[in-house]
């Protein structure tokens, strides 16, 4: 039996038939579907007959469920035909690769459709390549006995693989391993849980691609107790991954009308549902603004009660999106709960300052006592992206114990070198290592708990409101000179008011009168340039022309006098405007007499406005988690004399080297 790697390149070999009629990108528009199709042909071959022979019988209109039952499929096939069949009549090709087509029942026809599979074959046929194809096909064996479905999934994964490697089908793909890692941490603490026969458990992907974590999930699911039934519902934005995922759900007879084509922000296929357990890897830093207005109106118009109450990310990201869609399809804690988990980059866990859309997000799930952990994988895990990714993982029936605490655990070293790079992977995480962080997730409160565990600085336990600031404005007074100099003057003369003042040239000439001169106290420039502007025969500007005056000959200077109001309150500089983020747990004048006031003993707390709400206050509350800043360990330089040895040892080298060429 081969390999599924050596499977798929057998199956991918294709593409030197396509070489020169289509470009490498499109090597995927003929092989995908050509291997769903004779990967179906193969599982249907043992009961072809027999469906044939159940509908020469039949004499009622609907005979889908019959023909269904006679195949021991949700799919069959009426026509006579097959790969075997079609590959042996070259003059006919098309004609009876076209009539195998319409043989199949019409779930299946949908997936084929997808794929816009028949202009293929009519651009196959008219490149004198389908007949080839088709003889190609039809010698590659992938029966059950052959190829069972786990391995038929290997795959399915490394052809799409190959078809990233030309264009972002990637962003749909996620690597065997850390499917595994993920189903494991989701599914591993309810053990215990999944033991009652007859139970139905309900799994949700809302960015599913080919499938590849729903299968995952199932497989983990049937180990711990076979007599479960396993339902699995997903969503998928690109037509190929989706028909992939759709063959995969029918020929390993799962209910394929629960994957559902379209966006999940916009077009929510499994509206008003709830899930046991959600999984995602949602494709990373991908812009929602196709579906902008769609999320918009339900986050203004429903608020909690639709999903995106909590807040919106920027643009550029819809991530966050993702988590809350599957946070709204969570059971009620009283009915069973829900466990979610999905795979991140960096920016989810830090980006967005406090009361942004990101931060408020963060906010609402960790207050309402959700994020049971996050753990932090390797880079270099996926095939299109070499950045630090990591897992979330959300609960609302946490176990007593994890109650307003958040796990964060540190598996970036848990990798094992791949002996040959594909694409952006060059780490993998072995068998043994998915054992050890699976066990060490499990133990993490015990391992944080013991200083003497080999992995004790692996793991970090923290309360909720850690993760939570308040966010201040610390202003400094406004302190200033005044001068007259080309520079300010120039500055007076571009003034808006000024350009609407009705002796404009008299007041600028007898403001120029006082070229060069300095004052350091407001009262003294006022003087001064009353009594000039009266010597012109000026009259004295007053409200927005006085105002330009000032700012305009007005210089900040840490030596220049204290600007105040007309209360005598001290006027805040922009300038030196700078904020703090004080913790969540701690009071802010505290802090503040503590951290800033030994430092700048002229500065205050100042008032922040809310731009939505128009309210002000003295903090604004944020979220962020910042995973890398917990682990951080100082490693301290190396010693200059250690340094300037080696650089001599180089030099040396370097003249010996240099002697040789010379020589």
């Amino acid at each position: 039996m081969p390999s599924h790697t050596e499977l798929a390149n057998l199956i991918w070999s294709v593409a030197d038939l396509l070489r020169g009629d289509y470009r490498q990108s499109e090597y995927g528009k003929v092989i995908l579907p050509f291997t769903v199709l004779r990967r179906m042909d193969c599982v249907m071959a043992p009961t072809r007959e027999k469906v044939w022979a159940r509908a020469e019988t039949l004499q009622i209109a609907n005979q889908d469920f019959a023909l269904r039952s006679a195949a021991k499929l949700r799919f069959y096939n009426l026509s006579r035909q097959s790969f075997a069949t079609i590959g042996a009549d070259a003059p006919n090709v098309v004609t009876n690769l076209n009539d195998y087509l319409n043989g199949f029942s019409a779930n299946a026809r949908e997936i084929i459709d997808k794929y816009d599979f028949r202009l293929q074959v009519n651009r196959l046929h008219s490149a004198g390549l389908l007949y080839k194809v088709v003889q190609r096909f039809a010698d590659v064996d992938l029966s059950l006995t052959e190829v069972d479905n786990h391995q038929m999934g290997y795959v399915f994964e490394e052809l799409i693989r190959k078809f990233s490697e030309f264009n972002t089908a990637g962003e749909h793909f996620t690597p065997r391993e850390v499917i595994e890692l993920m189903v494991n941490l989701l599914i591993a603490p309810d053990a215990d849980r999944l033991t009652g026969d007859g139970d139905v458990i309900n799994i949700l992907d809302p960015a599913c691609g080919t499938g590849g974590i729903l299968s995952a999930a199932d497989n983990r699911i049937k180990e711990l107790n076979p007599d479960l039934s396993v339902f699995l519902f997903g969503q998928e934005l690109n037509a190929e991954s989706y028909a992939i995922c759709r063959s995969d759900m029918m020929i390993t007879d799962h209910d394929e009308e629960h994957i559902v084509l379209g966006n999940s922000f916009s077009d929510d296929g499994h509206a008003g549902r709830t899930f046991d357990y959600m999984l995602a890897n949602p494709p990373f830093g991908v812009e929602w603004k196709k579906v902008q207005e769609a999320v918009v109106d339900e986050h203004e118009a429903k608020g909690h009660a639709g999903r995106f109450g909590a807040g919106l990310p920027r643009i550029n990201d819809g991530s966050l999106l993702f988590l809350q869609h599957m946070l709204s399809k969570m059971n009620p804690p009283d009915k069973k709960g829900s466990r979610v988990a999905i795979v991140f980059n960096g920016s989810p866990l830090f980006t967005g300052a406090a009361g942004s859309g990101e931060s408020e997000i963060r906010r609402w799930i960790l207050e309402n006592d959700w994020l049971e952990g996050i753990v932090a994988l390797p880079d270099q895990l996926f095939y299109n992206t070499g950045i630090s990714t990591y897992f979330w993982i959300l609960t609302n029936r946490k176990a007593r114990e994890h109650k307003g605490k958040v796990v964060l655990l540190d598996a970036r070293e848990h990798w094992a070198r791949m002996r040959k790079s594909l694409g952006e992977k060059r780490k993998l995480i072995t068998e043994a290592q998915i054992s050890e962080i699976t066990r060490l997730y499990a133990d993490a409160l015990h391992v944080a708990d013991d200083p003497k565990h080999p992995l004790h600085g692996k793991v970090k336990v923290f309360d909720n409101r850690d993760f939570g600031y308040q966010r201040i404005a610390v202003d400094r007074p406004l302190r200033q000179r005044f001068e007259i100099s080309d520079d300010t003057l120039a500055a007076l003369a571009e003034a808006k008011p000024l350009l609407r003042y009705a002796h404009r040239d008299a007041l600028l000439d007898a403001i120029k009168s006082l070229l060069g001169t300095v004052w350091w106290t407001r009262a003294e420039a006022k003087d001064a340039l009353t009594v000039a502007v009266a010597s012109a025969g000026v009259l004295w500007p007053v409200a927005a022309t006085e105002k330009a005056i000032w700012a305009s000959i007005g210089i900040s200077d840490p030596d220049g006098e204290v600007q105040t109001d007309r209360k005598g309150n001290p006027l805040p500089d922009p300038d030196l405007r700078d904020y703090e983020n004080v913790p969540l747990v701690e009071d802010i004048d505290e802090y503040f007499a503590r951290e800033v006031r030994p430092h700048v003993p002229d500065a205050w707390i100042a008032e922040i406005k809310d731009a939505k709400t128009g309210t002000t206050s003295r903090a604004r509350i944020g979220y962020e988690i910042p995973f890398t800043r917990h682990f951080y360990v100082y490693t301290p330089p190396r010693p200059l004399a250690e340094i300037d040895a080696e650089l001599r040892e180089l030099e040396a080298e370097i003249q010996k080297l240099l002697s040789e060429v010379t020589a």
